[in-house]
């Protein structure tokens, strides 16, 4: 079952303690419903090929990125990205963090600006 799960639009993250998820919490978590024509989302269906519901299978069919982080047990599964796009949109979810100075920042403060937005991570 997801610990943590965020949402905008149709793009979401799904942190999971485990890989042991059923399809009914994974079309929660997703909203790709698993149906015997495969997992399907609004008018969209692609075909899964097995029979029984596996989380990584669907992962790998749908190009939902799943990565491990073993020093903290977690795994990370990230938006579809069918037909090569994991952003639907080109408009960002919000990210409240802190400025250099440590008081928050909004990212919905600069709407209507073009933005570039640069992370980098250590690993």
């Amino acid at each position: 079952m997801p610990s943590w799960r965020a949402g905008y639009g149709k793009l979401q993250r799904v942190i999971l303690a485990s890989l042991d998820v059923t399809a009914q919490q994974f079309e929660a978590m997703t909203g790709w419903a698993i149906k015997p024509e495969g997992a399907c989302k609004g008018e969209l269906c692609v075909p899964l090929g097995g029979a029984a519901f596996e989380l990584v299978a669907v992962a790998d069919r749908l190009a939902m990125p799943l990565v491990h982080d073993s020093q903290c047990g977690l795994w990370a599964l990230g938006p579809s990205s069918i037909g090569g796009r994991a952003l639907t949109t080109a408009q960002a979810p919000e990210l409240d963090l802190p400025d250099l100075d440590g008081r928050p920042f909004a990212l919905s403060s600069l709407r209507g600006q073009k933005v570039v937005v640069v992370a980098w991570a250590p690993y």
